[in-house]
């Protein structure tokens, strides 16, 4: 039986995870391609990317309270094939309602799967360095992602994109139907009983973490077109994008190696600082410098914040339930993210995007400051 402890199982998480998070990495192109290829304005293009973020948050609410009632292997592979199955029909699709449809069904499907992905990764035997690892295997995916896909779609057209996106959903099926690990822990209906209700301070730590996703959000999305605007070339954004791609190799490494060092706490209260002064940069600061400078780290202060949140949170929620709903966590903040940046993008211009930031970051600060593990159990924990 493949176990998150071995190896198949471990790479079938990794896959799954970058296939199930194609949004956090493809964000930038993502929209900029519907602006640029499909000629949507920027709040069309955002709604669009809002659609698959929202059906993904719609379906992790409804699997994740079931997680431990689930057969894992066969939601992720029906999940994976059905959303390669939408964006092939999307990638021969130019109006806005079918475009609309493809992406709100390719969301559903895609969000059961890593719903399932991420609740299996919380039950591994450490979490922290599971997700760790699956982090790295993003960062890797978008070094990929980011020197190739851009490239592929000035030259060969916006459909390209979407027939990318299918290719990844349809190797990530056919690797969860042959690979997909139990938890090294499994639990039913029974665990569930005896632990029927989140804490205050779970619940504090999924807001906490949805904040920041819809920071990330609302500025990776535009983060292209930011660029763009400013009158820098193709290759000039291109280049960023390889170096944010070849950053984001470090964070999830970084943060598997600091996990007894660092407090997980002080740094979930620190991230959203760190990322706010990070978007005030990308935003108001119109050089070129500040733009690298900013943009090739944004993303990775939220995969090492996040990846000491998972790992509080599964401390503080021993059913992976929470753990499971990640995609909705994420999702419910990268799915107003689009919709927000571009109507304040359209209305007040991008830097109402860095003010918004900063509100938002506030908030998050103040959410995670109640992620507590109580001192009872940390004690429990240390001994």
């Amino acid at each position: 039986m493949t176990t998150t402890e071995k190896w198949p199982g471990r790479v079938a998480l990794m896959v799954a995870h970058c296939a199930g998070m194609v949004d956090l990495v493809a964000l930038p192109v993502w929209v900029g391609t519907l602006i640029s290829a499909y000629k949507f304005d920027p709040q069309q293009a955002g709604g669009l990317a809002t659609l698959f973020l929202v059906g993904a948050v719609v379906s992790s609410l409804f699997f994740a309270p079931r997680f431990n009632r689930l057969n894992r292997k066969l939601v992720a592979a029906l999940g994976f094939g059905l959303s390669a199955v939408a964006f092939g029909i999307a990638s021969t699709q130019t109006g806005f309602g079918m475009m609309a449809l493809c992406h709100a069904l390719a969301g559903l499907a895609a969000g059961s799967a890593l719903s399932v992905t991420h609740g299996t990764i919380g039950r591994s035997a450490n979490p922290h360095r599971m997700f760790a690892m699956v982090g790295l295997a993003l960062g890797i995916f978008a070094v990929i992602f980011l020197g190739a896909v851009p490239n592929i779609v000035a030259a060969v057209g916006g459909a390209a994109m979407f027939q990318i996106f299918a290719g990844v959903m349809l190797l990530a099926a056919i690797i969860s139907l042959l690979l997909f690990p139990q938890p090294e822990q499994a639990q039913g209906t029974d665990f569930d009983i005896a632990h029927p209700r989140l804490s205050k301070a779970v619940w504090a730590g999924v807001i906490g973490v949805s904040l920041m996703a819809l920071n990330q959000a609302m500025v990776f999305s535009f983060f292209e077109r930011i660029g763009a605007d400013r009158g820098y070339t193709v290759e000039a954004i291109t280049l960023v994008l390889i170096v944010l791609g070849f950053v984001n190799l470090v964070p999830a490494p970084l943060a598997a190696l600091l996990q007894k060092r660092l407090s997980a706490e002080k740094v979930v209260t620190t991230g959203p600082i760190v990322q706010a002064a990070l978007a005030l940069l990308i935003t108001m600061v119109a050089t070129y410098p500040a733009y690298v400078a900013g943009g090739a780290v944004y993303i990775a202060v939220m995969i090492f914040t996040h990846t000491f949140a998972f790992g509080l949170l599964s401390r503080l929620d021993p059913t992976g339930r929470a753990l499971a709903a990640t995609p909705a966590m994420l999702m419910t903040g990268a799915a107003v993210g689009p919709i927000l940046g571009g109507t304040l993008v359209k209305f007040s211009g991008y830097p109402a995007i860095g003010i918004a930031v900063v509100i938002v970051a506030v908030l998050a600060v103040i959410c995670f400051s109640q992620a507590r593990v109580p001192h009872t159990a940390r004690a429990q924990a240390a001994a």
